[in-house]
């Protein structure tokens, strides 16, 4: 990325984005459809699908189980549609069965997309995307499937065309290893389609149009092309290790992780084992502990960076990310500098617990990163 600034229309054309569109499409696992690229955040994303294929009035179903699944009920209802809530408790997954059923309710076909949360990042829960595409395939249902998938594409196995996703939202700056400031957006030929029929009127972000512009190699927007550019190295550095190295290793490193937890007799948000999240594990604290004093000892006093916890969590849990270019070692660290911070925080558990159950864990698995590989 650190490039001089380029003339961004002479220096944005097929030759840079169309192999950024293959590859983050290879990241998404989506060959049909459309990859969109553009300035701005996941949510910009979320907020363009939804503009693009839903107009004021139309009716979406999503589950509400946590900070960001909450974000798109309320992201939606600004955007004028209605919206059919399924709410559980912070720490489930998606209710795939509770879904089925109003799907199979609405006989009249008003439910226009369904709304999942494939990495929920406040709960450290994984939600079976597949599973909602078979339940729509079964009931023979037309509503869209759309996933925001932010904190878990390039990290935990996303497969947008063999599940049936209609639209898969995504940021830079998570699995995609490049600073945040671009949205991604793939878009599958029924997506696109809607997109034909809505009559809600858009601006800056046009599927048509950019569509229209893409097929000359050029983007509707002024490019921020130190982002491109990181992002090119970014996706080198991901295909070179292998995408399916790279989950690997992300399951490693998040096992490793869950038995340091263990180990301090301590739980973890997620209630089901088979949904917990392979890039972020959130941690309940006993109730005499402040969730928020061991995120401020952690960053204050150790140098280890820890998610507070989100609504209703808030001061009842911390989170530890394991995602990106992590290795072995670094996941050690963070869980040595958490120890110490619970610890001073009034959390009576002993030093080295669950530093030593990771590194049990880690040398029985194997190494989950060797950067000689990817060097």
């Amino acid at each position: 990325m650190n490039v001089p600034m380029q003339d961004t229309r002479a220096a944005v054309d097929g030759e840079l984005t169309r192999p950024l569109v293959d590859g983050v499409k290879r990241l998404f696992k989506q060959r049909r459809g459309r990859m969109f690229l553009s300035p701005g955040s996941a949510t910009a994303a979320w907020e363009a699908a939804v503009t693009n294929t839903l107009d004021p009035g139309d009716k979406v179903l999503t589950a509400r189980h946590g900070h960001f699944s909450k974000r798109w009920v309320e992201l939606a209802t600004e955007l004028g549609l209605e919206v059919e809530v399924v709410d559980r408790p912070w720490g489930d997954a998606v209710p795939v069965e509770e879904m089925a059923r109003r799907l199979e309710a609405d006989r009249d076909g008003r439910i226009k997309a369904v709304f999942v949360t494939h990495n929920e990042t406040a709960t450290g829960v994984t939600s079976p995307v597949a599973a909602m595409r078979e339940v729509l395939d079964e009931l023979d249902h037309s509503a869209l499937l759309f996933a925001d998938a932010a904190s878990s594409i390039g990290a935990i196995d996303f497969r947008m065309d063999a599940w049936g996703v209609d639209v898969a939202v995504c940021g830079s700056r998570n699995g995609a290893l490049t600073p945040a400031g671009l949205a991604m957006l793939g878009v599958s030929d029924q997506a696109m389609a809607a997109t034909e029929r809505a009559r809600r009127r858009r601006a800056h972000f046009d599927f048509a149009e950019t569509a229209r512009l893409d097929d000359h190699g050029y983007v509707p927007y002024t490019a921020p092309t130190p982002l491109l550019e990181g992002l090119r190295a970014s996706l080198d550095a991901l295909f070179a290790e292998g995408l399916e190295q790279v989950f690997a290793r992300h399951r490693r490193l998040a096992e490793g992780v869950r038995r340091g937890v263990r180990a301090w007799g301590l739980d973890t948000v997620a209630r089901d084992p088979r949904f917990r999240s392979n890039t972020v594990t959130a941690v309940r604290v006993p109730a005499d502990v402040d969730a928020r004093e061991v995120v401020r000892i952690a960053h204050g006093r150790y140098r280890t960076p820890l998610g507070g916890g989100l609504g209703p969590l808030d001061g009842k849990v911390f989170r530890i990310r394991h995602l990106g270019g992590l290795d072995e070692v670094t996941c050690l660290s963070t869980l040595a500098g958490a120890e110490m911070a619970l610890k001073e925080a009034g959390c009576p558990i002993e030093l080295g617990a669950g530093v030593g159950a990771a590194q049990g864990y880690f040398q029985d698995a194997g190494m989950a990163f060797d950067l000689r590989a990817v060097a």
